[in-house]
């Protein structure tokens, strides 16, 4: 069985993605995001899918994502903000290495522009990430192996943290 390397997880601006990035290419192995792969599958991007279908909809295809990533990714995994709210989704990460990165509402809004086109910040952004962060700040704890606090680093500063507490080499 074929399982990621690394599991990113945490709120939007967090870096996942260009963490992520950064991760795969020190390790030499791929990256995956289960938001694009989302957006392939229902040939649309996020935005859109809320609209049209709605959040529970959105949430059955990330769980499905994130379901089939896990079984046949083994690079580096993004999850989209939401995903550890399902059940299922945090029962499929028990004994992956998952990392969850912790970031401020400050340093979110600087790397994301809480005006960017994410449905469930499009109304009062800053009110609704702590909302958010309330609900889900338990859910990435308790799938979480290592917790990495992003504040003032930089995507490599990251990287190196998620290397050092998930006890990884990088590829040479």
């Amino acid at each position: 069985m074929t399982a990621p390397v690394v599991v990113l997880v945490g709120p939007p601006g967090s870096g996942k993605s260009t963490v992520g990035r950064v991760l795969a290419e020190r390790l030499g192995v791929g990256f995956r995001d289960t938001d694009a792969d989302i957006e392939k599958v229902a040939g649309k991007p996020i935005p859109e899918i809320f609209i049209d279908e709605g959040e529970p909809h959105f949430r059955a295809l990330e769980a499905e994502a994130v379901r089939a990533a896990a079984a046949d990714h083994d690079g580096v995994l993004a999850l989209g903000g939401g995903a550890v709210m399902a059940e299922a989704t945090r029962a499929v990460l028990a004994g992956l290495p998952v990392v969850f990165l912790e970031v401020p509402l400050g340093d979110a809004v600087k790397r994301v522009g809480l005006d960017a086109p994410r449905p469930l910040l499009a109304v009062n952004p800053r009110a609704r990430w702590r909302e958010l962060m309330e609900a889900r700040r338990p859910l990435y704890l308790e799938v979480a192996t290592v917790v990495v606090n992003t504040e003032g680093r930089t995507p490599e500063q990251v990287a190196e943290a998620v290397l050092e507490g998930l006890e990884l080499k990088p590829h040479e």
